[in-house]
């Protein structure tokens, strides 16, 4: 069965009305990024921090995943698939992938600021006083800017087994999430589908550029699939 790799990013949650960072002037919900998502930012104003991930996790908690997530959760009925993302939300999960890694942390999770590894699922609001069970404050797992990304490396070893990559609403600007088309194999097909792709086709061997929203792009690369079958 063929491995199909898909690295997404924050146009896949925009149609399920999940703000990107990239459309927003670096504002994330009128917040400068580094002001809700560094360790800087949280020592300096953890209340601002904790309250903004609050507003977060109840926005995600009221959407749904979008025709884009649906589409990639059907190739798992011919392909072995695992999805990289950069995103926080849970909704590639909920529309059923099996296989995602989250390289950015996750805000249905929290975790402890002295042990990274006490991690928690969590729907409600994270306040001053929520502790771990050795007595810690707990954050967001997040990982904010400035931070290790721990995931990294289980990412890079997923992404070398690619038979097929797929790239989906990232403006591969991000490191070092966007380095990961850099351990595929010689000659993987690799498909490309933003809106505004900043991509060059002669960038990579066999780079297919799919100028699309997500919605509109998994379909076209799907019936792709189909023709090359």
């Amino acid at each position: 069965m063929k491995k199909i790799i898909v690295l997404t990013g924050a146009g896949v949650s925009a149609e399920s009305g999940i703000k990107t960072f990239r459309d927003a002037g670096g504002l994330w919900e009128g917040h400068d990024v580094m002001e809700v998502a560094s360790p800087e930012g949280w020592y300096n104003n953890a209340a601002l921090v904790l309250d903004f991930y609050n507003q977060r996790r109840k926005q995600l908690l009221e959407v749904k995943p979008n025709i884009a997530h649906e589409l990639l959760a059907t190739l798992e009925e011919n392909y072995h698939v695992e999805i990289i993302t950069q995103n926080v939300d849970d909704l590639h999960e909920r529309s059923g992938s099996s296989n995602v890694l989250h390289l950015h942390g996750e805000l249905l999770k929290v975790r402890s600021t002295s042990n990274e590894n006490l991690v928690y699922d969590w729907t409600k609001d994270l306040n001053f006083g929520d502790t771990c069970e050795t007595g810690s404050q707990l954050r967001p797992h997040i990982v904010w800017f400035g931070e290790a990304v721990p995931m990294l490396d289980q990412a890079i070893e997923i992404t070398k087994n690619a038979d097929i990559l797929l790239i989906i609403g990232t403006s591969m600007q991000v490191y070092p999430a966007a380095s990961l088309i850099h351990y595929i194999k010689p000659h993987t097909p690799v498909y490309f589908i933003d809106p505004k792709p900043n991509i060059s086709k002669n960038s990579y061997n066999n780079l297919n550029v799919i100028s699309e929203i997500a919605s509109v792009g998994v379909e076209k690369f799907l019936k792709l699939l189909d023709e090359l079958q």
